[in-house]
């Protein structure tokens, strides 16, 4: 399946990311367990991630640590 393009809100600045979806279906699954808003969790881990990382690996390494137990959500 290809990506697709999905914008968000960081830090008051629009960025797209393309993301597969059944990612986005478990980012946006992930936001709403937590309570917060997408845009808050991009940011989130937008702040957490290396200068090495773009955005996109960032939320997909961030959804399979989540399902595998691997992070504080």
């Amino acid at each position: 399946m290809r990506p697709e393009k999905h914008s968000l809100t960081l830090h008051g600045h629009r960025t797209s990311v393309s993301l597969e979806r059944e990612f986005w279906d478990a980012f946006r699954e992930i936001a709403a367990e937590r309570g917060m808003p997408i845009n808050a969790l991009a940011a989130e881990i937008d702040a957490a991630r290396g200068v090495d990382m773009g955005l996109a690996s960032a939320i997909r390494l961030h959804v399979l640590r989540h399902y595998r137990g691997l992070t504080a959500d």
